[in-house]
């Protein structure tokens, strides 16, 4: 027993050097969780949750119920709130930051030692059992010693793993938005089109009445008629590109069953009277950027995983072995244990690989860290003037149609009009006329709904969540190509 001990206290002497850490902030089952929820609400203003039992589930599904209840017509807001809450691709995200958290805290653990017991001697029945026993307690010294920057290194993944947290949820927050917004649009485009559906159906009337009295040919009536019919195919096709938008917002929303029962505006919001002044967006996305700040997380756990490649550049396998042998001898017809310690120190010695390629490895490493940084920051600054630029000129093109292009489509038509009234012009010209403002009415709509895209990508320029710039501007391609409403 007092060899045993002995054996204990010498590997117990890199467990003192190694010193303590605590796992408090590891072990939670919300760790790190904090930082998450605390991020995305001082930019979303929105709450989030890590649903992580049964209970959490049922009071999540609860809530969600309870606020499409209170709200039949969602807003932005709101659709936003039910997705942060709701979305189970969220909760997996948020399973990355669990499994980071694990990690940490294994990496504050001590190592196990390793306990090995032979038998030996099994003789005479007199004897009654072994008359050695060898036992030996082996440990990694190499581990031990560099435990502090495994912690650190460790920690530093977890805290990357809490922005990669925030970054996903500000992401869906941003997506949510734009689905409404483009959902909301595709209703009002399939608004403006029946009402002008109404008048196509009143002008081809018209023009079958005056084709029976002579006043129009067949070649007349057949235009307007083609046209209602033109007219008809293209309110059908907005009519599916509105529901295909809603139920993409659907999704994000995480929403199933009587859930999707819910409705959007029939209009987006008006523009506002004045833009948001952000004479300095690219200090602030520097500064606010979370996904430039787990580029900077990522350098400085390169660098300390540097640092401990070069630590351990030579020695790469070191462990200590205490061992203990008990034999027992029969001296005067009594019966005795004697016992003896021994301790051993094994490393493999650097002949060969003297560890440069390892070396090598982690330089390299580090400066892709150190490379990709610099890209992320230039990036960043780019994205923030790219979003700007797009806020400032979307809403000058909106104004523009708003101001300008609809209320002079108007006039004409109204002048038009009068002038039919006065038989000065024709049919034909009124009708041409009514479909010039038609087409100006929707280029105006699908116009504010740019604004409110930008709008929505300005926020994630700044913070981060966004997509990049090539997907954003495939996205407002898209859109300008697709018409539709509720």
């Amino acid at each position: 027993m007092i060899a045993i001990k002995r054996a204990m206290a010498l590997t117990a002497i890199p467990l003192v050097l190694a010193g303590c850490v605590s796992s408090a902030e590891y072990a939670g089952k919300e760790a790190g969780f904090s930082t998450v929820s605390a991020k995305v609400g001082s930019v979303t203003s929105k709450q989030t949750v890590w649903v992580q039992n049964q209970q959490q589930a049922q009071a999540t599904s609860t809530s969600v119920k309870a606020i499409l209840g209170r709200n039949k017509v969602l807003d932005a807001e709101t659709a936003v709130q039910v997705a942060l809450i709701n979305n189970k691709g969220l909760q997996a995200a948020y399973a990355d930051l669990g499994d980071s958290a694990a990690d940490a805290w294994q990496s504050t653990m001590l190592l196990n030692p390793t306990v090995s017991v032979g038998f030996s001697g099994i003789g005479a029945p007199e004897l009654e059992a072994f008359r050695t026993i060898e036992g030996a307690i082996t440990t990694n010294l190499l581990a031990l010693m560099t435990k502090k920057r495994d912690i650190d290194i460790a920690d530093t993944r977890f805290r990357q793993a809490q922005l990669n947290a925030a970054v996903r949820t500000l992401q869906l927050a941003a997506e949510t938005r734009r689905a409404w917004i483009n959902a909301v649009a595709a209703w009002e485009n399939v608004g403006q089109l029946q009402r002008a559906q109404t008048a196509a159906d009143a002008a081809s009337e018209l023009a079958e009445k005056l084709g029976e009295t002579g006043a129009m040919t067949k070649g007349g009536q057949a235009r307007e008629h083609v046209f209602v019919a033109e007219l008809a195919g293209e309110t059908a096709k907005a009519r599916l590109t509105a529901r295909l938008a809603k139920e993409e917002l659907t999704r994000l929303m995480g929403l199933w069953g009587t859930d999707v029962d819910y409705q959007v505006p029939n209009s987006l919001p008006a523009l506002p009277r004045s833009l948001a002044k952000r004479d300095a967006i690219e200090a602030e996305a520097l500064r606010n950027r979370i996904d430039l700040q787990v580029a900077r997380l990522e350098l400085e756990a390169t660098a300390r995983s540097y640092g401990l490649t070069e630590a351990t550049r030579y020695v790469t396998d070191l462990e200590i072995l205490a061992g203990f042998e008990a034999e027992r001898e029969v001296e005067d017809g009594k019966k005795k244990w004697e016992t003896t310690a021994a301790g051993e120190l094994e490393f493999a010695i650097p002949i060969f690989d003297t560890g440069k390629a390892r070396m090598r490895k982690a330089e390299l490493g580090y400066m892709r860290a150190a490379n990709q940084l610099a890209e992320k920051a230039v990036n960043v600054r780019s994205e923030a003037r790219s979003a700007y630029e797009a806020y400032r000129s979307n809403y000058d093109i909106a104004r523009h149609y708003r101001n300008n292009v609809v209320p002079l489509r108007t006039k004409v038509e109204e002048e038009s009009l009068l002038t039919y009234n006065g038989m000065i012009t024709n049919t034909f010209e009124l009708l041409t006329d009514t479909r010039d403002k038609i087409n100006s009415i929707l280029l105006s709509v699908n116009a504010k709904r740019d604004f409110w895209l930008a709008d929505a990508n300005l926020a994630p320029a700044v913070y981060g969540g966004g997509s990049s710039a090539a997907a954003a501007e495939t996205e407002v391609a898209s859109a300008s190509e697709s018409g539709g409403a509720h």
